[in-house]
């Protein structure tokens, strides 16, 4: 019975079907179990709620008042104003009764002017304020809205460099899962050799060692093993709180990598000419020296004349507010101050560092984003290579692991070899599983690195079954 149960066990192992096997060995979950969750549900999630996106999303909310407020020195104002006053003041008294339209002729007695009776007035009044010329309002207004967006290039940066990171940690937690799929089936092959050994021993032809050896192996199998399912929880529970979503337990990833031929499709497609203005960092960091460059002309705009238009309507009254004859008064304001205190020169030296700071920010992002750009391609070039050999490793590790099988069937080779032999077939599956999470992130960081959308990347997620 033992020996019919290990070799249905090994020929399933060396038949190139282990993971048809450990799928079908696994319980089904429970009825009504979320179904795992996609690369595209993933990246969506993502973009809602990412802890990253919100952020830059309420900086980018947060520049983009400045805009506004610029708007002070160019949209006209309206003002309502009211107060009430009681005076004795000799010039006031006669001027609240000169504003109430009381005067008489008795007002005029020099005795009287000189000690009026107190006199109460209600006073209100619609003041409208409107800008004719305020150059450096305007110009304001432009360097905020250049670097407003910049805050909203910067958020899309973000928000790129976010799905980046989706990638990583969905891919991740596949390939942890898919870990302890190959490690599973390592361990029952391990258990499979250890009743091997222990039937060979008790029918004498092999000696107690033989079966200890196996026994250590396996153990080694499962301490691995016991590893990697710790590591799967903590792979879904990164993945979770990277979607902004950290208490969320119910998150389940499909439990394969996407198939070495349809990495390699997805990474087929011919590199674009790198363009930096593509990049949501680059576009950021113009932007934000274009906004400064026309700080610097607000800041030298502040030498120049104003103009500005007013009208008020005013009521005054003895008894109620907005009692009494109203008056309205209309005019026009030009001011010009050549010297402030050296307030404009301290204005002009903050914008022009801001400016030479902004420049070199400029030429800092290019030049990174070229550098990055050559970087991603090589480590593409690097990846597929290196999946190449994974693939290959994988198929010579498991021939031989079935060929020192078939050796020790026929007492041709130790325990030792053939548990080395199926070490090593481990070993290259596990490496073929990160040769292929090493490609999907390699090709995610060159379209990232390109200013394209990692996001398609979700064509990935068809075809992604192995035969290997």
């Amino acid at each position: 019975m033992a020996g019919n149960e290990e070799g249905q066990v090994s020929r399933v192992v060396r038949g190139g079907h282990w993971v048809v096997a450990l799928l079908l060995a696994v319980p089904v979950g429970l009825a009504g179990q979320a179904p795992p969750l996609t690369l595209a549900d993933a990246l969506a999630r993502a973009d809602r709620g990412a802890f990253a996106n919100r952020i830059a999303e309420g900086t980018a909310e947060a520049q983009s008042a400045p805009k506004l407020a610029a708007l002070k020195g160019i949209l006209p104002s309206l003002r309502v104003e009211g107060g009430y006053v009681r005076t004795t003041d000799p010039i006031g008294a006669f001027g609240t009764a000169l504003r109430q339209r009381t005067i008489t002729q008795a007002d005029f007695d020099p005795r009287r002017l000189n000690y009026p009776s107190a006199v109460g007035n209600y006073g209100a009044s619609l003041v409208l304020e409107q800008p004719l010329l305020n150059v450096d309002a305007h110009l304001g207004r432009v360097a905020a809205a250049r670097a407003a967006d910049a805050a909203d290039a910067t958020t899309e940066w973000t928000h790129a460099t976010t799905r980046l990171e989706v990638v990583r940690a969905y891919y991740g937690a596949v390939l942890a899962a898919e870990r302890v799929a190959t490690l599973e089936a390592a361990a029952r092959a391990a258990e499979a050799h250890v009743r091997q050994a222990d039937a060979v021993v008790r029918a004498g032809l092999a000696t107690r060692s033989d079966e200890l050896l196996a026994q250590v192996k396996a153990g080694e199998v499962e301490a691995a093993l016991v590893g990697a399912r710790g590591d799967a929880s903590l792979a879904l529970r990164q993945l979770a709180l990277l979607l902004g979503t950290p208490g969320d337990t119910t998150i389940a990833v499909p439990g394969e990598l996407p198939a070495p031929d349809r990495v390699r499709q997805a990474s087929a497609d011919e590199s674009p000419r790198a363009e930096p203005e593509r990049r949501g960092d680059v576009a950021a960091a113009r932007l934000s020296l274009s906004a400064a460059q026309t700080d610097v002309l607000r800041a030298r705009s502040l030498y120049l004349p104003r103009l500005n238009a007013f009208g008020r309507y005013d009521w005054n009254s003895a008894s109620r507010p907005w009692g009494g004859e109203k008056n309205w008064t209309v005019g026009i304001m030009a001011s010009w101050s050549p010297f402030a205190g050296a307030s404009e020169l301290a204005e002009l030296r903050a914008a022009g560092g801001r400016e030479a700071a902004a420049r070199a920010g400029a030429e800092a992002a290019d030049a990174r984003a070229r550098l990055e750009v050559e970087q991603a391609e090589n480590a593409r070039r690097v990846a597929l290579r290196r999946l190449e050999i994974a693939e290959r490793a994988t198929l010579q590790s498991g021939e031989a692991h079935r060929i020192v099988a078939r050796k020790y069937d026929g007492g041709l080779a130790t325990v030792q070899e053939l548990l080395d032999a199926a070490a090593i077939e481990t070993q290259t599956r596990l490496g073929l599983s990160a040769a292929v999470y090493d490609a999907v992130v390699a090709e995610a960081a060159r379209r990232q690195a390109l200013g394209l959308d990692v996001a398609a990347l979700t064509a990935l997620e068809t075809g992604t079954q192995r035969t290997n």
